[in-house]
């Protein structure tokens, strides 16, 4: 079952029900993002979610987990959500990506990905639906010094979102062929 609000078309960027107008266009642009990376995956076995070009390389899998752990990561700055150790150490290993997420992030079926970037996207809603479009104003120092509002770091998680779909794209071409 879908968590992502039903859109008119997938082309059109407009106001949504429970979702002030520029909150809605964000949403729009953050479901016709999901929904391609979510086609861009389907049909992938566990061993394609797990194949690495190469010993340095992410694999699908770990991008899908990235895109889920960068989400969460926004939503605890631009919240202000409390979290365990536990969930900052999956965060650091799922946005940061590296020898540690290759050693962990793996040996998953497509349903996970899919359930957790699902799970994620309906809190990331649920708050949504709580704020306003001054929300999306307000700001704070960001990265080396810069100031962000939340408009600004909220388009960065589908922005990041569809730089991933395009390397998970490339993977996906790269697969080997599997028998059977």
């Amino acid at each position: 079952m879908s968590t992502e609000p039903a859109i008119p078309s997938p082309f059109v960027v407009t106001a949504l029900p429970g979702f002030t107008p520029a909150i809605g266009h964000l949403v729009c642009m953050m479901t016709y993002t999901r929904n391609t990376t979510l086609r861009a995956v389907e049909g992938l076995g566990m061993d394609d979610l797990d194949d690495r070009l190469d010993d340095d390389a992410n694999s699908i899998g770990m991008l899908l987990e990235h895109i889920a752990c960068l989400e969460e990561a926004y939503q605890l700055d631009t919240f202000g959500w409390e979290h365990t150790d536990e969930d900052a150490e999956r965060w650091r290993r799922g946005v940061n990506l590296g020898p540690t997420a290759r050693e962990h992030v793996r040996g998953h079926a497509l349903s996970h990905y899919v359930e957790r970037l699902a799970h994620v996207r309906a809190r990331t809603l649920e708050a949504f639906a709580r704020r306003d479009d001054a929300w999306l104003q307000v700001s704070c120092e960001w990265w080396d010094g810069q100031t962000a509002n939340n408009h600004f770091k909220w388009f960065h998680v589908f922005e990041d979102e569809l730089s991933h779909r395009g390397q998970i794209r490339l993977l996906r071409r790269r697969l080997p062929r599997r028998d059977g």
